[in-house]
């Protein structure tokens, strides 16, 4: 089993007691990079043995809100430095992978920008991370066309030697379907193609995720994960919006019980996404 890390943006909101701003993680940093090498650390203490790159929100879509696009590849580098100084400094082998995120909004397969707009967006996050990351990691993809996006930039730009992992976002009921409502049949005999070294599935709802890793292990022979949410979100939900979301019921206790579950469905790859922090990465480690 490997083990994985948890919420970035939601466990630096945590500690510092703030409310998120238009660049959310991103301004983390800007404003406290040791904070960010401070939240890797805390889950390589607890037993992870992945941690992910704090580039979800360091893309055009959110520094432009800010008027801040011109630090796009020095935040880029930053997030990849701190968290290879982390994986670096520990005597156990830590991974580090590159997030690579959706370049709108989560969950929103309405709102991919097309592939001349998403390319060059995914090439300059590949670039700026590829001398940091083990893995790049294709996190919270909603669509067969947003999968096609990053994994073209991959394709183009990522070093041989790097690791792919590919993670989906599912439609939140017990369907097994992309957020685009697409079947994960048609979206891994897209991605089939690339070769992804591994599929997963993230911030999305653990019943829904049961499901697919059903779905997934009579699908393909390569390593399967996950990495669910806590946070369920309606179709129009922004991150800037006033569309309230609501945590879901789940406690630590019951996150165990799920990677059990999982574990037993096949899956060898399991952490958390948005509002799981230390405590539940060490109850599952």
């Amino acid at each position: 089993m490997i083990i994985l890390d948890g919420s970035m943006g939601n466990e630096l909101l945590k500690r510092t007691n703030k409310q998120s701003s238009g660049l959310w993680s991103a301004q983390f940093l800007i404003d406290s990079p040791n904070l960010v090498k401070e939240v890797h650390q805390a889950y390589v203490d607890v037993g992870a043995q992945v941690i992910t790159t704090n580039t979800y929100s360091t893309i055009p879509s959110y520094l432009q809100k800010e008027n801040k696009t011109n630090l796009m590849k020095d935040l880029i580098r930053k997030a990849g430095a701190i968290a290879r100084e982390v994986a670096d400094n520990n005597n156990q082998e830590i991974l580090v992978a590159g997030s690579l995120p959706p370049l709108d909004e989560s969950y929103r397969p309405d709102l991919v920008p097309n592939e001349k707009e998403s390319i060059p967006i995914y090439e300059e996050l590949i670039d700026e991370l590829n001398s940091f990351v083990d893995i790049f990691l294709c996190e919270t993809v909603s669509s067969i066309a947003e999968t096609s996006n990053v994994l073209k930039a991959i394709k183009n730009k990522a070093k041989q030697d790097k690791k792919i992992w590919l993670s989906w976002t599912l439609f939140e009921d017990k369907s097994a379907r992309l957020r685009s409502k697409e079947t994960i049949e048609d979206a891994l005999q897209f991605a089939e193609s690339f070769n992804p070294d591994a599929y997963l599935f993230n911030c999305t709802d653990p019943i829904a995720i049961t499901e697919g890793i059903k779905k997934l292990s009579n699908l393909t022979d390569k390593p399967i994960g996950c990495y669910p949410n806590v946070f369920g979100v309606p179709f129009d939900w922004t991150l800037d919006n006033d569309i309230q979301v609501e945590p879901r019921n789940l406690s630590v206790k019951q996150f165990v019980k799920y990677k059990n579950l999982w574990e037993d469905l096949g899956a060898s790859i399991i952490g958390g996404c948005c509002g799981l922090g230390p405590d539940y990465i060490k109850a599952i480690s």
